[in-house]
């Protein structure tokens, strides 16, 4: 199928004009223009504007008339003026915005009398701790859940609208109310946000033989830390109800698991470890259909060009997929331990296989 036939199947020939050119903004752009949507670029920058323009993200003039589709991907902070500015200023355009929270940005736009027909309320579940136009990519969607939060007075021409730029990324739509949206992105993103700042700010006064026995869990568990405060402080204010509930709870669990620790009640212990497993299993696997179980495999790979590649090919020549990777590097020795992780019935033939091939593997 060409990129003018998938763009005429969901409905959204363009112009789009994207506010905003960070990570979400500049990747939107980009999978817009693989489909040859006309996209027109703002920022309150114009260096950036521009730069997401070099990306190939679309073009940094202003639009000749009412685009038919805006979409806002500003910070928290600013949603509800450019919401309120994008719908008086383009009258035929459906608007939509990209933020983490709904339910406040309308709530200012409700306080201030916005006619809220046009708009549609959305929010693609994808990003990174990097930010900015040289962090996007063309793909960040694919697959990706992406939440189109409607309201009762929204027109059925702008929800199909918005709708068809979710298929037009990749991604699988989500519909939603603003509550129930709020909620969920505060369980699934806020609040895992917030307890891998927490655990992270333990880190920076630790001493450095300490750090020195950084490994791959904490690293993972902190990974997201390094997302930007300021943008991070606006978002958990902007959903403080939602996040303040579900902190209390996990509060409640820090506190069960420091009494059964100095009451030296393994059972308790342990019985929270098991919830923290029932959860993990709860995440959907690959393509929003049920976790698989997986096992890892660890393969010693030596710290040179072209060693990842050759371990990936031997991986693929054993016929067995790789369903996640990490590294974990010794700074120590010359080489890192890759965990491989893939499905728990082919642990045993990857094994055999890498080590046929001279790797140094565990499982």
């Amino acid at each position: 199928m060409t990129s003018e036939q998938v763009s005429t199947q969901v409905g959204l020939d363009g112009p789009v004009l994207i506010v905003g050119c960070g990570l979400i903004g500049t990747s939107i752009g980009l999978a817009l223009r693989a489909h040859d949507v006309t996209v027109h670029l703002r920022d309150a920058d114009p260096t950036v504007a521009h730069i997401a323009a070099s990306r190939g993200a679309g073009s940094d003039d202003p639009p000749g008339a009412d685009p038919e589709l805006v979409v806002i991907a500003t910070p928290p902070d600013s949603l509800a003026d450019e919401i309120a500015r994008a719908l008086g200023d383009y009258p035929e355009s459906t608007v939509t915005d990209v933020g983490s929270v709904k339910a406040e940005p309308v709530r200012q736009l409700l306080d201030r009398g916005v006619d809220l027909r046009r708009y549609v309320g959305s929010h693609p579940m994808a990003g990174s701790e990097r930010s900015g136009p040289l962090a996007a990519s063309v793909d960040m969607f694919e697959g990706r859940s992406w939440a189109v939060v409607r309201r009762a007075e929204s027109t059925a021409d702008s929800v199909a609208v918005v709708s068809a730029l979710v298929a037009l990324c990749g991604a699988v739509a989500v519909p939603m109310d603003s509550v129930e949206h709020d909620r969920a992105v505060a369980l699934v993103s806020h609040v895992p946000h917030v307890a891998a700042a927490l655990v992270a700010r333990r880190l920076a006064g630790a001493p450095p033989r300490t750090l020195a026995l950084s490994g791959p869990g904490v690293r993972d568990v902190t990974r997201i830390a390094a997302g930007k405060p300021v943008l991070w402080r606006q978002i958990l204010i902007a959903n403080r109800d939602a996040v303040t509930e579900l902190v209390a709870e996990l509060r409640g669990d820090v506190d069960d698991l420091l009494d059964a620790l100095i009451s030296v009640d393994g059972e308790r212990v342990e019985a929270l470890l098991v919830g923290g497993v029932a959860g993990a299993a709860a995440i959907p696997g690959k393509h929003g259909g049920p976790s698989s179980p997986l096992d890892a495999v660890t393969v010693a790979v030596p710290d040179t060009p072209g060693a990842l590649a050759e371990l990936f090919t031997d991986v693929g020549a054993a016929g067995v997929n790789i369903e996640d990777v990490r590294i974990d590097h010794d700074p120590a020795r010359a080489f890192g331990l890759v965990d491989l992780d893939v499905a728990a019935s082919v642990v045993g033939e990857l094994v055999v296989a890498l080590t046929a091939r001279g790797w140094s593997v565990h499982a």
